[in-house]
């Protein structure tokens, strides 16, 4: 067993449409920014208050980045799993930048759409809390599988006698 653990599971909405962009041996690299939203009621005026937390977001994996291509859209809220990595560039004016971004791997990563059928961003957005990444073991059940399971594991449907209920993890 390792010693560490790097996995972030995020839950939120994407700020803008996914955009795509080519490797120099043409593997595709989907990236957009993902909110988050913490609310509390302040104790002292009893006003609902709000943060805000951007999230950038990198796939390398293939099919999980024709799934956020298609059908995520600007304000449709998405489940990922991925790991946190930090990485430096030089910007335009020569600087040296740091910046951490939660990457989905070529075959690690899960993301599910949780927005139904013209919800969300776009009255096109497909949704229905359909998984394209690994499915869990509770989700994979005894029937070997049916249904989408694209990206990096095993399986993708759900038995009919696996638990159905609406947390999304």
């Amino acid at each position: 067993m390792s010693g560490s653990v790097n996995k972030v599971i995020l839950i939120g909405n994407l700020g803008r449409d996914p955009e795509v962009r080519r490797t120099a041996n043409g593997d595709p690299v989907v990236t957009f920014s993902l909110a988050t939203t913490e609310s509390w009621r302040d104790k002292a005026t009893g006003e609902r208050r709000d943060r805000t937390e951007w999230h950038n977001v990198v796939i390398f994996n293939e099919n999980l980045g024709k799934i956020a291509e298609q059908y995520c859209k600007k304000g449709a809220k998405i489940y990922i799993e991925g790991q946190l990595q930090t990485r430096e560039f030089q910007d335009k004016d020569g600087n040296q930048r740091k910046t951490t971004e939660v990457v989905l791997q070529r075959f690690r990563g899960e993301l599910t759409l949780l927005d139904s059928r013209g919800r969300g961003g776009d009255e096109g957005a497909y949704g229905g809390g359909e998984s394209f990444g690994r499915s869990s073991p509770m989700q994979r059940g005894s029937s070997g599988g049916q249904g989408g399971g694209f990206g990096g594991g095993s399986g993708g449907g759900r038995s009919s006698d696996a638990l159905d209920d609406d947390i999304p993890f």
